[in-house]
């Protein structure tokens, strides 16, 4: 089964999103080290922001592709469910 509407920047942007806030507290640990004061940088705030993003970028989606093609908008939405999830899940896991 082809995937067509994947190809649309709409359907993309969520996922890269979620990609983005997964990422980079992952690269800043990496590159900086992890904070000693436990205070909140931009790494974090980065974060915040990709998240709170994915919402209306997923709304806008759902409002361009739904009705024209509703099979394949739900597919791309439970990607993009799953990639929202993913990207939130070490915060639940670790405990930040």
């Amino acid at each position: 089964m082809t995937l067509p509407l994947l190809r649309k920047p709409s359907a993309l942007v969520p996922i890269a999103l979620a990609a983005g806030a997964l990422t980079i507290p992952y690269i800043f640990v990496l590159t900086i080290g992890p904070d000693p004061a436990g205070d909140e940088g931009a790494a974090a705030h980065t974060f915040q922001l990709l998240m709170v993003l994915q919402i209306p970028a997923v709304l806008y989606f759902l409002a361009r592709w739904a009705p024209q093609q509703p099979k394949q908008a739900m597919i791309v939405l439970a990607l993009q469910v799953a990639a929202f999830l993913a990207a939130a899940a070490p915060v639940f896991i670790l405990g930040f």
